[in-house]
């Protein structure tokens, strides 16, 4: 996966050899690590008040791929009574954490595992509706296990959670109800699940998006294909990673508002920080409908 750094792993060792408290829980609550923020806030949403979530990767302003770990992650996977990875080769810092503090009580929740995918696959998961609701019925049932006394409270938090997220869902139905088909682009992969979500015809060169993605050059060949789409304006939006940028992405943007092809920014971290999921996902949403209808 694209720029993936290596691990602090002294830091993480440090931590092991200094002990850590029992990562079970703490005065009854369960904590929880998630690697991204996007599935911490699920997580917090799910758990409630019998978790206590610790997310890793939460900076609007990097790129989540070039993080690297320090001594506060390190001590948060140490006491971790659930940990939650996104996997596929997103965040392979964190197996190195959960290597340097062996716990027998932890539970790790690979999303990629859980949805059958493997490194070199889209990893993310987190723009495909189903797949969310696939994390969020694992979660709870994880929680459950962990605490059973308290399944009950769990149920009822995923109900509430179910109706929080009753606003993005309806979004994707609306919007794949006044788009379905329409052609539209995007400069690298983490637009391709929600692309199929709402219906859109995404027409980018795969082998563009992929090389964007993974943070190598495109070919020759599709970075041609890819210009002439956007200078005969045969897509509607260009959709773009607001946290990555290369100089082949920026000479497309620029083309693309050259031409009067709105440009929709998304993004692999909650933004603003301390939103919720659901809120997160409605704004880039209503973002996109609202190019979708003024575009070119």
């Amino acid at each position: 996966m694209r720029r993936i750094v290596t691990a602090t792993f002294a830091l993480a060792l440090l931590v092991s050899a200094c002990g850590s408290s029992s990562p079970a829980s703490s005065g009854g609550t369960i904590n929880v690590v998630a690697g991204e923020n996007f599935w911490g806030s699920i997580a917090d949403q799910l758990g409630g008040s019998k978790v206590k979530v610790h997310s890793v990767v939460t900076d609007p302003n990097a790129d989540p791929h070039e993080y690297e770990s320090n001594t506060v992650d390190a001590r948060a996977f140490a006491d971790a009574r659930l940990v939650i990875l996104n996997g596929a080769g997103y965040d392979d810092w964190g197996q190195k954490l959960l290597d340097a503090n062996a716990s027998s009580q932890r539970t790790v929740l690979s999303v990629a595992e859980l949805l059958g995918k493997k490194p070199g696959d889209n990893p993310h998961f987190w723009y495909q509706p189903d797949y969310v609701m696939a994390v969020t019925e694992k979660i709870t049932a994880e929680y459950k296990k962990i605490d059973p006394a308290d399944a009950t409270y769990f149920d009822q938090q995923r109900a509430l959670f179910a109706a929080a997220l009753k606003p993005y869902q309806d979004k994707i139905a609306e919007i794949k109800s006044k788009f379905r088909g329409l052609q539209v682009g995007a400069t690298e992969s983490i637009f391709v699940y929600l692309a199929g979500a709402l219906g859109l015809n995404l027409i980018s060169p795969p082998e563009f998006m992929n090389a964007i993605a993974e943070g190598n050059d495109p070919p020759a060949s599709a970075v041609a294909k890819f210009h002439d789409q956007i200078d005969g304006k045969q897509i509607k939006v260009l959709v773009y990673n607001n946290q990555a940028s290369t100089s082949v992405t920026t000479n497309l943007k620029q083309l693309a508002q050259q031409r009067g092809i709105p440009l929709v920014g998304v993004a692999e971290t909650l933004q603003p920080v301390g939103s919720t999921f659901q809120d997160w996902q409605v704004a880039q949403l209503t973002a996109l409908e609202s190019a979708l209808s003024s575009g070119g």
